[in-house]
């Protein structure tokens, strides 16, 4: 297939096309099939492939140690809680979270039980054996979160900014609540599968009919927020990144209110290597009155049901659709559905990407939030001479102690809550009683607590090498050379599905190969903007055209790169203008051509690849769609 190619998707896909997931699904009776009797067999450590499937709706993901060589793999299980807008917790729940993973998942051979929080405001389990698998499952319903939906072909977890829970005007937090539980998969295959107590889990009253085959893939929806600036307006507060998911929806605030909805459609930022697949923002799709949201939003989702491709599942995400058929059909497919709406507004604003560090009021009750950055959501307790501090321990204490409660943010953070104004001095000191604040001894800089990475080797199953286990090398080295005060944003993935949204942040590091990552430029600390692979031409091949340049980079080489970027920014930008901006305004051509002048990077550029499929015309400007 050649890479240039436009996806063809084949919409509303007859019965007799159907891809073996699918078929999976149809054959299942609703998510189960033969899982009950897979997950309790413990003559072998994985799970048939359809089992294997079915598993992920209810949160289960099938790894192993990619560390370890040879044959037999040793067989690990990733957990994951659907904790919609971030939660929140009180200490009692959240002791039961800390205590299932020194119960179940102390076997990292790097020695330490840990909780991984994700971009989607999820918990992470890892390392997890199948003996403990049901057990586990069972013992996270009990606090009243539950596995179901943590992946799979559904809605996944349903975004909401944490710290909106405590705004007046807009809380996200419960929409992602509502939603969540709305679009949440029936229950009683849950149970079947796991033995959860039917007490612990109920459908809801009204809830979305998936129908036999579910969804055609996995389904993001994000609420941003509002919050007051430094005078007392009210701006855009976009922490969850709204645009990097299938619908988006932010506030439209009047005076001291939500009057209407704007809703963006059609983000995502995996792809496929080899394929014709493309990482995208969301689009301007429609305005809608508070009382016309919920209409709007299950008619999207009902579209991209019975439209989406179910016979190629590297293009059966609802941005395809988007692209091939453009805004304004599904404009009307929606309108057939019966909903009201009015033409978005081009030039709407979801404002920052709010990291919500540090302390903040709450505006409903004047008591106060504290955010906590945790390097890459790993709650893990580490020597503070090597690491972060006692991060894992230190969250129950915290919560009992202050009557706090804690959010996880969209940057895998977590948000403490309820804290009164009195106490303040008290939390920040018990918080340097568990070495929080510094990695090795050194004060957290501005560029590392704007950056991070996914999971990554050895335990994701996708990836192609470490992320996780290099960006806090990556950063103590930039630190070390004086660019811990940039006001920017590195991200890094292991693989291409860019779970930490790299195209997204200043930097994306992306990874292809054992120690090779690709080079991603025009997104922005802000998460505004769409960031791209760099492409141009090589000047000792200019038979071969436009070539994918930097996309396969060494750790070692990378830091040349990052600091060559840096140091070209630094001596050429703007008064005011941030990285992403300044990439955008000089385009690709002149940042290749700087990086052709650096010694240490030159050599990087020589190695070219076919270019990739791109359907945005320049870096960072939003793609073209059919029709639009």
């Amino acid at each position: 297939m050649a890479r240039e190619k436009v996806p063809e998707p084949v919409f509303q896909t007859p019965e007799d096309q159907l891809n073996k997931v699918e078929q999976y699904k149809l054959n299942s009776n609703g998510v189960v099939g033969a899982l009950p009797e897979h997950v309790r067999d413990q003559s072998a450590g994985n799970i048939a492939e359809d089992s294997e499937q079915l598993a992920k709706s209810h949160g289960i993901y099938l790894e192993y140690n990619r560390a370890q060589t040879g044959q037999e793999k040793d067989w690990l299980y990733m957990v994951r809680v659907t904790v919609p807008g971030g939660g929140s917790f009180t200490a009692e729940q959240w002791r039961v979270f800390d205590a299932i993973a020194d119960k179940y998942c102390d076997h990292n051979p790097e020695g330490g039980a840990s909780l991984r929080l994700t971009t989607r405001q999820n918990i992470q389990y890892h390392w997890l054996k199948k003996p403990d698998l049901v057990n586990l499952v069972q013992d996270v319903a009990s606090t009243g979160y539950y596995t179901l939906n943590g992946c799979g072909d559904n809605v996944r977890n349903v975004m909401g900014c944490p710290l909106s829970k405590y705004s007046a005007v807009c809380d996200a937090n419960k929409l992602a609540h509502e939603y969540g539980t709305y679009f949440r998969l029936p229950a009683a295959p849950h149970i079947q599968v796991f033995a959860v107590d039917p007490s612990q889990i109920n459908d809801p009253e009204q809830q979305y009919s998936y129908g036999p085959k579910l969804l055609n893939r996995k389904f993001k929806i994000a609420f941003s927020s509002v919050t007051r600036d430094s005078e007392g307006n009210y701006v855009g507060d976009n922490c969850v990144e709204a645009r990097a998911c299938e619908i988006g929806v932010a506030p439209v605030v009047e005076g001291d209110k939500v009057a209407a909805y704007e809703i963006f459609i059609g983000g995502g930022q995996g792809e496929k290597n080899g394929k014709p697949t493309f990482a995208g923002i969301a689009l301007p799709f429609a305005r809608v009155a508070p009382d016309d949201l919920f209409p709007a939003m299950k008619a999207v989702v009902d579209v991209h049901k019975d439209w989406g491709d179910r016979k190629n599942r590297v293009w059966a995400r609802m941005k395809y659709v988007v692209q091939k058929q453009g805004i304004p059909w599904f404009q009307n497919e929606v309108k057939a559905l019966g909903v009201n709406f009015e033409q978005p507004d081009p030039g709407f604003d979801l404002g920052a990407r709010m990291m919500h560090h540090g302390w903040q009021e709450q505006e409903t009750n004047g008591k106060l939030a504290y955010g906590a950055y945790i390097e890459n959501g790993r709650l893990i307790d580490v020597d503070p001479a090597k690491g972060n501090g006692n991060q894992k321990s230190m969250v129950t204490p915290l919560l009992e102690k202050f009557g706090a409660e804690v959010l996880i943010t969209a940057n895998q953070d977590l948000l403490f809550t309820n804290i009164e104004p009195d106490a303040r001095e008290d939390f920040e000191g018990a918080l340097a009683d568990h070495g929080y604040g510094k990695r090795k001894g050194k004060a957290y800089s501005t560029l590392r607590v704007l950056s991070g990475a996914c999971v990554g080797l050895p335990t994701c199953r996708l990836a192609y090498t470490d992320s996780e286990q290099w960006e806090p090398e990556l950063l103590d080295q930039l630190d070390e050379l004086g660019y811990g005060d940039m006001t920017e944003s590195i991200g890094i993935t292991g693989c291409e599905r860019q779970c930490f949204r790299p195209g997204l942040k200043t930097i994306g590091w992306v990874g292809q190969g054992p120690d090779q990552y690709a080079l991603k430029l025009g997104g922005s600390e802000d998460g505004r903007y769409q960031g791209q692979w760099i492409t141009g031409i090589n000047p000792d091949k200019p038979d071969k055209g436009e070539q994918w340049l930097l996309r396969r980079v060494s750790k070692k080489d990378a830091l040349a790169v990052t600091t060559a970027l840096f140091d070209h920014y630094n001596a050429n930008k703007k008064d005011g203008e941030d990285m992403g901006t300044f990439h955008r305004r000089v385009g690709q051509d002149a940042i290749v051509a700087h990086l052709r002048s650096i010694e240490a990077v030159e050599p990087l550029l020589k190695k070219t690849f076919p270019k990739p499929f791109m359907p945005y015309h320049e870096c960072g400007k939003p793609r073209e769609t059919a029709g639009a």
